[in-house]
């Protein structure tokens, strides 16, 4: 990877270094930064945008705080790549998201920088909230900060910390509130135009900024004029700050790329003791031109040329699994009315993007904020509507208790679909989707099915409308198989029943979803070595095909079993006690994610390091 001029970046590599600048130093630091998350990211695709708006805030929280020994609190963490390279993994950096190498997420395990693990949203302010307290209590003079941006505002996670945090008046905290307008797509609610409100006064803010600028060395004073400030602003405008409504001394806001603005201020701040917010505007994509234009293509936007922001498309046989989704919901709900579709902040993500532009009026983008999906569309299907609800698999475990008390308890019909079932790849261990089928499996009366290609996804969508019950639909990130589903007519599938692929007579093959494929490749690798393997496909993880179940345990004297899933509470222990029930002992094979965490890599690497792929199952065969 070239990288041109490095006049500091190579002599950086730690803060402590960094702490050696000048200011104006430091911005010629953060251009060579900047530059070389570009490159980077150009051959080792991650999550761009996001990371290039926070190279100020990161360089100036180091360059002003005592890390590790104060901590900083990242959320969500796909806004840390500088903050990762500021602290020793500047070369580690070209390995991330890599078998084998760092993540694209702060983990504490890899870094004494990382105070705390961030892969999903709005969990900063509790947990900075929790370690300011324990510092608190051990008399401690540690500083704590909770950066938290990229829409995890919304989430209501973020305000029960507020509550809790603000009620604490003498416990010493930092939330920077990184605003940039946007999540993965552009933010929506209520709270993005209060923000806006906040930052529309071009005027005020840029007398404020001055104000500051002369006062940021009396933190006292600068305190009283804020309170006199504000209580101006509740008098003129009979309102007031939502922040210092909670408690939290607000400051702000002030421009996030500004690097002498953002070291005096976070000096100033550092003196102020209890619990305050700094409102900072940061925009997504900063300093790369086609990431700034484009935000939501490039918050992870693949190989790139960074010369030109041409984006290097890999070939794609098949449609995603997103699009078959994004498509089929748009055809049922031009025939019928009563469909709605939801997702919490994953238009795009998820593919609920086309239902938006062509019906927006029944599209719902709730912002991060699983819980309330779930329950809102409780409240839809309560009153009527049929809503699908499409959320990650990894983000839905944040909605457990809303699927049972809200929907499964009084059994109404919303649609789950849970995108990114199974292994996701470079992600890693926050974003896989494994634990669905355990999960969701105990709740009496939720359907849970999992289509082994793009046509069944579409006919799994179509059963569902028509169930008039809790249905759960998971399957893969990724492409499908190239199975022809456009304008397919639509065919119901019969709920809890699976089909025979191939018979065979030596050993049975039980798969469930799009582990179907790795099946079939190793049945047709075992007919030519002369071994008669059946392939089934359950189809269905609940209810399970007993009946098949059964006939199976009663041909074959060796089952082996796969999933894309946690093999703990998964299908093949199901299946086992299923078997056991009925009082058939055949020797049952396992095979799909143990109990273990599984970290990041591409998916065909994880799949094979986790011993569920075709050549594993030929190891299971006898073959290997």
């Amino acid at each position: 990877m070239k990288q041109q001029n490095a006049t500091y970046l190579d002599k950086i590599d730690s803060p402590e270094a960094l702490k050696q600048l000048s200011v104006e130093e430091l911005r010629g630091y953060c251009d060579e930064l900047r530059h070389y998350i570009i490159e980077a990211c150009s051959v080792n695709p991650g999550h761009l945008a996001s990371s290039l708006g926070t190279v100020e805030l990161a360089a100036a929280l180091h360059y002003v705080y005592n890390t590790p020994k104060d901590k900083l609190v990242w959320d969500v963490g796909h806004q840390t790549y500088p903050h990762k390279i500021i602290t020793g993994r500047r070369e580690a950096f070209l390995s991330q998201r890599k078998l084998g190498g760092i993540s694209g997420f702060p983990r504490m395990a890899e870094s004494p920088y990382d105070a705390f693990g961030g892969g999903h949203a709005s969990v900063s302010i509790s947990a900075a909230f929790g370690m300011a307290k324990a510092a608190e209590l051990q008399g401690s003079d540690e500083k704590i900060v909770a950066v938290i941006g990229d829409g995890s505002m919304t989430g209501g996670l973020a305000f029960e910390g507020l509550n809790n945090a603000g009620a604490n008046r003498s416990t010493d905290l930092l939330v920077i509130l990184n605003d940039n307008q946007m999540a993965i797509d552009q933010a929506t609610g209520a709270l993005k135009s209060y923000l806006l409100k906040i930052t529309s006064s071009v005027h005020y803010n840029r007398f404020k900024q001055t104000l500051w600028g002369w006062l940021s060395h009396t933190p006292r004073l600068l305190r009283m004029c804020q309170k006199m400030g504000n209580a101006l602003k509740q008098v003129l405008l009979g309102r007031s700050n939502l922040f210092e409504s909670l408690n939290f001394r607000y400051f702000g806001p002030i421009d996030g790329h500004n690097l002498p603005e953002l070291v005096r201020t976070l000096r100033a701040l550092r003196d102020i003791p209890g619990p305050k917010l700094l409102h900072v505007l940061t925009v997504k994509g900063k300093g790369y031109t086609p990431a700034e234009q484009n935000q939501t293509v490039w918050h992870a936007p693949g190989c790139f040329n960074p010369d030109t922001g041409e984006r290097i498309a890999s070939p794609k046989e098949a449609a995603r699994y997103q699009d078959v989704f994004g498509e089929t919901l748009v055809d049922l709900a031009r025939a019928d009315r009563r469909v709605v579709g939801i997702t919490a902040a994953m238009p795009s993500g998820c593919g609920m993007s086309r239902l938006m532009e062509e019906m927006p009026e029944r599209t719902f983008d709730v912002g991060i904020a699983e819980g309330h999906a779930v329950t809102f569309a409780a409240g839809l299907a309560a009153s009527g509507m049929v809503p699908f609800c499409a959320i990650y698999s990894t983000f839905m475990q944040r909605a457990y208790d809303n699927v049972i008390h809200d929907v499964a308890i009084q059994g109404l019909p919303v649609v789950f679909c849970l995108d990114r079932g199974g292994i996701v790849g470079e992600d890693g261990v926050t974003h896989h989707g494994l634990f669905d089928m355990a999960a969701f499996g105990a709740i009496p009366g939720l359907t849970i099915a999992a289509p082994a290609n793009e046509r069944e996804l579409r006919n799994l969508m179509y059963t569902a409308l028509h169930a008039g019950k809790p249905w759960m639909i998971r399957y893969p990130r990724g492409t499908g198989e190239g199975v022809a589903w456009r304008n397919e007519p639509f065919e119901p599938i019969t709920e809890g029943r699976g089909r025979c692929l191939r018979e065979g007579s030596d050993v049975a093959i039980l798969s469930v979803g799009t582990t179907a494929h790795a099946a079939a490749e190793a049945v047709a690798l075992a007919a030519k070595e002369g071994l008669s393997v059946a392939h089934y496909d359950l189809r269905f993880v609940k209810p399970l095909d007993t009946r098949l179940v059964e006939e199976v345990g009663r041909r074959f004297r060796r089952i082996i079993t796969i999933e894309d899933g946690s093999l703990r509470g998964g299908v093949g222990e199901a299946v086992a006690a299923q078997l056991a029930d009925c009082g058939l002992h055949p020797e049952i094979i396992r095979l799909g994610i143990a109990d273990q965490w599984v970290e990041h890599g591409t998916p065909a690497e994880l799949h094979a390091q986790c011993g569920y792929d075709t050549e594993a199952l030929l190891r299971a065969l006898g073959l290997r």
